[in-house]
């Protein structure tokens, strides 16, 4: 029977999952960002919301609504790696988390709004899972808190073939400035631990067949080309035949 078709097989997976530990997702070059500022006073805040300011006179920044794909409230991170904020003017957020753009825009708000709240949010969470899966393809998730098994579910789980004690994961590295490829074990309940549990930004995941499927293919064009030279030979052998009668 086949060994690599159940998820964390082992025996201890309550204990694994219930230490995962969730970072949040690093802001990348491209990222979309929604961000909302709210302050007691309603009309001081104006300025500083894309969907207000407007109305306060302020040049435009961020993103307007006349661009396709992008409400009047996104910000798209530009290649620096920065966005630029209504009154702030270029704020560089790339690498940081949510948490971390959100603690920095509130401590640059406080010095023109009180008790500044600021609320970052992702408008574009993608990836990507080809390979052995119902459902190959470029996926968008409304949950930025995305695991390895939620990622999969989207794509419709992998199919009888898929090897789940190998699973591909890409990930870009800014640190190295390239891709990185790291192998995964589903079937062990101490994935949950691994720093690649939870899917970054335009992560790929690949699901790789399994050797019963990869002998499978390979012995079935073994087969076909014996079929396909059987064929060549045997018409040679009766148009040697047809000729020899004449």
């Amino acid at each position: 029977p086949k060994k690599n078709i159940v998820y964390m097989a082992n025996n201890n997976f309550e204990q694994e999952v219930s230490q995962a530990q969730y970072v949040g997702l690093h802001i990348q070059e491209g990222d979309k960002l929604q961000i909302l500022v709210s302050a007691f006073d309603e009309i001081a805040v104006r300025p500083f919301n894309l969907s207000t300011m407007s109305k306060t006179g302020n040049p435009e920044a961020g993103t307007s609504s006349s661009n396709k794909g992008i409400t009047h409230s996104e910000y798209i991170v530009n290649s620096n790696g920065t966005i630029l904020f209504p009154v702030l003017g270029s704020v560089y957020c790339k690498g940081m988390t949510k948490k971390q753009l959100q603690e920095d825009l509130e401590s640059r708000l406080k010095r023109y709004l009180t008790d500044p709240l600021v609320i970052v949010t992702l408008a574009n969470f993608n990836f990507s899972v080809l390979g052995e899966v119902k459902s190959p393809g470029q996926k968008t998730s409304t949950n930025e808190k995305l695991n390895l098994f939620q990622a999969l579910a989207l794509a419709g789980d992998t199919t009888y073939d898929g090897n789940k004690t190998n699973i591909k994961l890409i990930r870009y590295s800014d640190n190295e400035g390239k891709d990185t490829v790291v192998s995964l074990d589903l079937s062990e309940a101490s994935i949950v631990n691994s720093p690649y549990y939870y899917l970054q930004q335009n992560d790929i995941l690949y699901v790789e067949p399994d050797l019963n499927k990869q002998v499978g293919v390979n012995t079935n064009s073994k087969v076909d080309q014996w079929i396909k030279y059987g064929g060549v030979g045997l018409g040679l052998l009766t148009l040697i035949f047809t000729l020899t009668r004449k």
